[in-house]
């Protein structure tokens, strides 16, 4: 088969890799017809991580059954179906309590399992033309007859559209909160779909590139640019110098300053100022126990300049960590089914998996209008850009 395969810092290649196989009787194997290209794919690509040369990249899957292992009873060959990017037993401590994020089985020695995936265990990914799921019964989401119709949506159930409601979870939004959000890459921007949905008041949104707060914008949010001001500046002044009820920390450890260099403390710190007095702050932007290639000596450690002090004196509160995405992803369904959400509008290119290598440049240098890659491995590329499109209508 075809698949993105990673073979060193900035070099993923479409090569020839053995097809799959059923491995276990609760083995399915997908016939992958989307799959998507992930911010946190960027933290392999540019070597940030102990990825192996060899993986294939790729957690955000959808497809068609094409073959079951005999102990496999609820999902049949031709379902469509997706697929979260945590991998779970099922039947672990964690997984029964609904943590399937944290499954202590699949990957031992370590809380959590993925799809293509440096340190989540020896799983491929599905930016490729077939995939295996382990247990596929339990891993495995049925999607409706309108699977085909609506597959752009869909697909956003494999990750985004689950870790930015995550993110809305951990804060604790409810009605009538407002919220501010940091960072408008796709999970941001899901995030602020999710707390549309949820009722918010008003959501923030904090970045510094235009196509991306324009798409916050359309979802209904309040673009924060910090290139034009501080951003704790900004929100204050939208919460009558309260701040905001609810946070949302949706970049993770490569956020930058205003001047464009990294630190990884940027946002939390920006979070407990906009934060107000006895908020909630949710964080699902990934960040990592070492970071080697970092050149602040704290971050080479996975540790921070966190101003813990304010946090403390504002009574403030935090959880963090990645979206268990089966606790989520049928509700979620149903919101896309019945017309009640559309993630796939924040897709700007729809590409052939022969188009990932390049794809992959335009995304990492955070290009204009390179918000979500989607892949169709098996389709000729057209370069479709859906942010044209969209221009287009609403000119």
């Amino acid at each position: 088969m075809k698949a993105l395969v990673y073979y060193g810092a900035r070099d993923v290649r479409v090569s020839e890799m053995p097809d799959p196989k059923i491995e276990q009787p609760t083995d399915v194997l997908v016939k992958i017809t989307t799959t998507n290209i992930c911010g946190s794919d960027l933290h392999m690509y540019e070597g940030r991580t102990d990825m192996e040369q060899g993986r294939i990249f790729g957690h955000e899957n959808l497809g068609e059954v094409i073959e079951v292992g005999k102990a496999v009873v609820g999902i049949k060959v031709g379902d469509m179906v997706c697929m979260p990017f945590n991998i779970g037993c099922g039947h672990c401590k964690n997984c029964e309590a609904g943590l399937t994020g944290f499954c202590l089985t699949m990957n031992p020695g370590f809380a959590g399992a993925a799809y293509g995936f440096a340190g989540m265990g020896p799983y491929n990914g599905g930016q490729a033309e077939y995939l295996r799921v382990p247990n596929g019964d339990f891993n495995c989401l049925k999607l409706p007859e309108d699977a085909q119709e609506k597959e752009n949506d869909y697909v956003m159930l494999s990750d985004i559209f689950p870790t930015g409601y995550h993110a809305t979870q951990l804060a604790g939004v409810k009605s009538g909160d407002n919220v501010v959000i940091y960072g408008a890459g796709p999970v941001g921007l899901m995030a602020t779909l999710s707390a549309q949905i949820k009722g918010a008041n008003k959501t923030m949104v904090v970045d510094n590139h235009p196509d991306r707060l324009k798409l916050a914008e359309e979802l209904g949010a309040i673009p924060i640019d910090f290139s034009k001001g501080p951003a704790v500046d900004q929100v204050l002044e939208q919460t009558n110098g309260l701040g905001a009820d609810r946070g949302c920390e949706c970049v993770g450890y490569q956020c930058c300053d205003r001047q464009g260099h990294e630190h990884n403390n940027v946002t939390m710190n920006e979070l407990v100022k906009t934060v107000k007095a006895t908020g909630s702050i949710g964080v699902v932007g990934v960040f990592i126990a070492q970071d080697p290639k970092a050149e602040d000596s704290l971050q080479k450690t996975g540790h921070m300049d966190f101003d813990f002090g304010n946090f403390w004196m504002k009574g403030q509160s935090m959880a963090t960590g990645q979206a268990n995405v089966k606790a989520y992803n049928r509700q979620l369904c149903d919101l896309i089914s019945s017309g009640k959400a559309k993630p796939s509008a924040i897709i700007s290119h729809e590409l052939s998996l022969e188009e990932a290598p390049d794809a992959y440049k335009h995304f990492d240098a955070r290009d204009n209008g390179w918000t979500k890659v989607i892949l169709k491995p098996g389709k000729q590329g057209s370069q479709k850009k859906h942010v044209q499109e969209r221009e287009a209508v609403t000119a």
